[in-house]
């Protein structure tokens, strides 16, 4: 009987979300129904399929891949300042006190008050867009990289220096691998904020890409079709946080058990 109970509830756990969604749907349109809410004040679910699929797939596809590719090669650009920038940090007390300030200070001030400088700086191009999202996925993963190397246990790091190991496999060997589970949390945080910081950039300056495509539907209130891009882009958002999660099960599954503790 327990066993049925506890099985029953975890099916519940499992799909509540979709369960909830279920719900709100059909409350959702019986609403905009009813009281006859204008498309371009709230669209009901229907019309915002709608407005999917009269969209040409082509044309999803085209500011898809532009939005995506901003947000990918922001979020590699970060990851490779950034692990590197918290290895040095870890490794230099005076590094982490002069950085760290100014890394709060970025990370304070808006991106959307920042971008307007980055297009004049570096032209209307990919390069500002870049800018922006690395700006926005830069800070946690700094974070979660520096709090994991610091939270390795003394005695590891007291032991290897015993054993007159070098710096950097003290680094690479100890810090780094147990630092690993908070690494993936940031990453987690920080892929799902590279979408963000694409569709921002693409706001200010683009003409392709699904932030544009956004922009263009409202000012032509056809905000059915600005929605549908807007679950698209959740859609492709819950997609990478999947895609990081996958990763770190199949090649650092041993991660998985510490970081649920």
């Amino acid at each position: 009987m327990s066993e049925f109970t506890v099985s029953k509830t975890q099916i519940l756990k499992r799909y509540l979300p979709a369960i909830t969604l279920a719900l709100i749907l059909p409350a959702w349109e019986l609403i905009c129904r009813l009281f006859d809410v204008p498309s371009y004040i709230l669209p009901a679910p229907s019309e915002i399929y709608q407005a999917f699929v009269e969209v040409d797939f082509d044309r999803w596809g085209l500011h898809l891949w532009a939005t995506l590719k901003v947000a990918l090669l922001g979020f590699a650009l970060s990851m490779f300042i950034s692990i590197p920038l918290a290895m040095l940090m870890v490794n230099s007390k005076y590094l982490s006190k002069t950085l760290y300030p100014i890394l709060v200070v970025v990370q304070s001030t808006p991106v959307v008050a920042i971008a307007p400088l980055l297009i004049t700086m570096f032209g209307s191009g990919e390069a500002p867009r870049l800018a922006i999202t690395c700006l926005i996925t830069f800070f946690p993963l700094v974070v979660s990289a520096t709090t994991g190397m610091m939270a390795t246990p003394p005695e590891l790091i007291d032991l290897s220096r015993s054993l007159r190991a070098p710096r950097y496999k003290e680094i690479f060997a100890i810090r780094l691998p147990y630092a690993l589970p908070h690494i993936f949390s940031g990453m987690k945080v920080a892929v799902t904020l590279a979408i963000i910081g694409a569709v921002v950039a693409e706001f200010v300056a683009a003409e392709q890409g699904l932030g544009y495509f956004i922009q263009f539907s409202t000012s032509f209130f056809k905000v059915p079709q600005a929605f549908a891009a807007l679950i698209f882009l959740s859609v492709v958002s819950l997609a990478l946080f999947k895609l990081v999660h996958w990763v770190q099960a199949y090649f650092f599954g041993w991660t998985m058990a510490k970081e649920k503790a």
